[in-house]
């Protein structure tokens, strides 16, 4: 059956799902978004189209609308790459629901977990586990007693990301903070710059970025759950706006075990709460008590799912023969070990302090099991190359630079 895929977003995550499509169906995604980006700008893979002003809701639906009508083929799939336009494809999802096919969970489902606060609310008595949290609402009196309980230092986020993205854009992501003094500080400066909702404040679980995880699954849209990810990440991104991406993570390899309790306790969580899509956990090994610290659940693919293809389970497969074909597929839950990295190999070699992990990322390089989701020997045009090649430049620099 001939379709098309429609994927809004031009950063990473558009990149790698209109890779995963061109991979498997060799098909040329169109992407819309509202800022041009290298990621997608220099690609020769995808159709581009850049729309002013596309987190309006109106503009968002007729440019959506009119690119249905463009495309005319009976089935399109259609793909939000990031917070933001997944509310959008939800909110709308009776308009749009005549021109595409999508897979999200419903809207009251998709704003608990999106929304920070939330999220810990309403799933604090339930099978994970999450970190020692104080949810503050900024337009109230500070509470200093609750803090009473955490030692420094303390993590603090916003609980709202999608009017954290409108209001204080280019501003740190996550917030360490060693003490109260800094805590009203950095509660001030996101007051000054507009944003009116709720804080988190959290506990610091101790440990590198070694003690990360990843965890990537595909629930299919009758929700039975079909796929499912556990890599340990290696780095992170160390910028203030990008700390919270992995740059290396390992599929199939735990140094912490017990890998087989926190598969199940996170796939039955999906099953209890009957989510459909794609969606993301990041959690943290807490060696205090032995258990992973679940920080967030992002309802949408992640920007480094891509490490999924590589062990031979493409997620464009996964929405196609759900989609389209309206597939029943077994759990799957991969245990192939390979890496990928954003950094070169360089800043493996220098960065990543845990030897046993440093030793074993090199190990599957040198055995090429291992993918930069970036570099696609079918979309390297000159421009590309070189802007690949720069990108690799800065990295170093970054992380010689920013410590976390």
């Amino acid at each position: 059956m001939k379709f098309d895929v429609v994927l809004i977003g031009t950063d990473i995550n558009a990149y790698y799902m209109a890779r995963n499509f061109h991979e498997a169906y060799n098909i040329k995604p169109y992407v819309i978004g509202k800022l041009a980006m290298n990621f997608t700008s220099l690609s020769k893979i995808i159709n581009l189209e850049i729309v002013d002003n596309l987190n309006n809701n109106k503009i968002f639906v007729d440019t959506l609308i009119d690119t249905a009508k463009k495309i005319n083929k009976e089935k399109i799939i259609l793909i939000g790459c990031n917070d933001d336009y997944v509310s959008l494809i939800i909110n709308n999802r009776e308009i749009l629901s005549k021109y595409y096919l999508f897979n999200y969970p419903s809207k009251d489902l998709f704003e608990k977990l999106v929304n920070k606060s939330l999220f810990y609310e309403e799933f604090k008595d339930s099978e994970i586990d999450i970190p020692k949290t104080y949810i503050y609402d900024i337009t109230q009196k500070f509470n200093e007693k609750e803090l009473l309980n955490f030692n420094y230092p303390v993590i603090l986020k916003p609980s709202n990301v999608i009017m954290y993205h409108e209001k204080c854009m280019y501003m740190d992501k996550i917030y360490k903070l060693n003490s109260l003094e800094n805590v009203y500080d950095s509660i001030n400066k996101l007051k000054e710059r507009g944003y009116i909702d709720k804080v988190i404040i959290q506990e610091y679980i101790p440990g590198d970025d070694t003690r990360l995880f990843d965890s990537v699954f595909y629930c299919s849209s009758n929700k039975q759950v079909q796929l499912q990810s556990f890599a340990q990440i290696g780095l992170q991104e160390h910028t203030k706006t990008g700390i919270g991406n992995l740059t290396v993570a390992i599929n199939g390899y735990n140094e912490f075990n017990n890998t087989d309790i926190i598969q199940k306790k996170l796939k039955d969580f999906l099953e209890k709460i009957g989510y459909n899509g794609a969606c993301e956990f990041d959690l943290k090994y807490d060696e205090r008590d032995k258990k992973y610290k679940v920080f967030e659940i992002n309802p949408r693919q992640a920007r480094s799912s891509y490490y999924l293809t590589k062990c031979g389970y493409n997620l464009a497969t996964y929405f196609v023969d759900d989609l389209i074909y309206n597939k029943d597929k077994d759990f799957i839950f991969i245990k192939d070990i390979n890496i990928i990295s954003f950094v070169p190999k360089y800043v493996i070699k220098k960065h990543i302090n845990n030897i046993e992990y440093k030793k074993t990322a090199l190990k599957l390089i040198k055995e090429k099991k291992y993918t930069n989701p970036l570099v696609y020997n079918k979309d390297m045009p000159f421009k590309r190359r070189l802007w690949l090649f720069v990108r690799n430049i800065n990295y170093i620099k970054k992380y010689k630079i920013n410590k976390w």
